[in-house]
């Protein structure tokens, strides 16, 4: 993919983003370990209707913070977003937040809602979505993954995140022709990243629900088609819905339809942003 590549500084960290493609700008914010070349097969089928920015998440390969060791806030994580946002329009822009990407996204409608007209939230990992005994059980769930991934390691800790979010790489679909997206060096050390300290900035989460019902921001509540009822991101979905009173939109996949099956899910998108569904 060619396109603007570039660095934003930013309070205590320099940010590396991308930006391809016309049209109105869309921000796609991803899950886990995703940085900005994790949308590499998603993006190509959205560039003609969009300007889509991606960029590698504060701590993450080349998004350097300026203290390696300090966990960063998801209200943080907003501020960085609201910050390179600001950077490169001035215009409301519409956005995808997959995962903790999606509780970002949260935030940010929170705290700026002026810069975002619209959020499809693809299962936020926000516990406090949950009603309280849901929360309780989940957060431990949280803490006991952040747990073995510190006293285990990643081979350890990576099939029983998979597990807890719905996902069995024996059983999952995909589409064919992605690009292969080895667990290598690099991407190893951004999931560690992750379970070292965003796991934990989830579980420090102080957004209140309540404040989501005022926002000026449309928040669109999505679920992937292929997870679980029983899982706690699947959860916090239908919390979003019944906070809003808004219905639920279906992608294709699970979790991390995005990069599963790309076309189908930026066919969906595309339609959803374009108010064709």
């Amino acid at each position: 993919m060619s396109g603007l590549m570039s660095t934003l500084t930013v309070p205590g960290a320099t940010l590396h983003y991308q930006l391809m493609g016309s049209g109105p700008l869309l921000l796609v914010s991803q899950s886990g370990d995703g940085n900005a070349d994790r949308t590499v097969d998603l993006v190509p089928h959205l560039t003609d209707e969009f300007t889509v920015l991606t960029y590698d998440r504060r701590g993450l390969s080349r998004s350097r913070p300026a203290e390696s060791g300090r966990t960063t806030s998801l209200a943080e994580h907003a501020e960085d977003v609201h910050r390179l946002l600001a950077a490169v329009t001035d215009e409301p822009a519409l956005m995808l937040g997959c995962s903790l990407g999606a509780v970002i996204g949260l935030h940010l409608a929170v705290r700026h809602p002026g810069q975002l007209s619209t959020l499809v939230a693809h299962e936020p990992v926000a516990p406090r979505l949950l009603p309280e005994a849901e929360r309780l059980r989940h957060e431990a769930e949280l803490a006991h993954l952040r747990d073995l991934y510190r006293t285990a390691g990643l081979a350890a800790a990576l099939p029983e995140v998979a597990r807890s979010l719905g996902i069995d790489p024996a059983r999952q679909e995909t589409e064919p022709g992605l690009t292969p997206q080895p667990m290598d060096e690099q991407r190893r050390a951004d999931f560690g990243y992750f379970m070292e300290h965003d796991v934990l900035a989830i579980l420090q989460d102080t957004i209140d629900p309540a404040d989501l019902r005022r926002t000026a921001t449309r928040i669109i509540p999505a679920v992937g088609e292929s997870t679980p009822a029983t899982v706690f991101d699947h959860g916090c979905v239908m919390g979003l819905a019944d906070l809003l009173g808004e219905g639920i939109r279906t992608f294709p996949g699970g979790h991390n339809g995005n990069t599963t099956h790309p076309r189908a899910y930026a066919a969906r998108l595309r339609a959803l942003l374009s108010n064709r569904s």
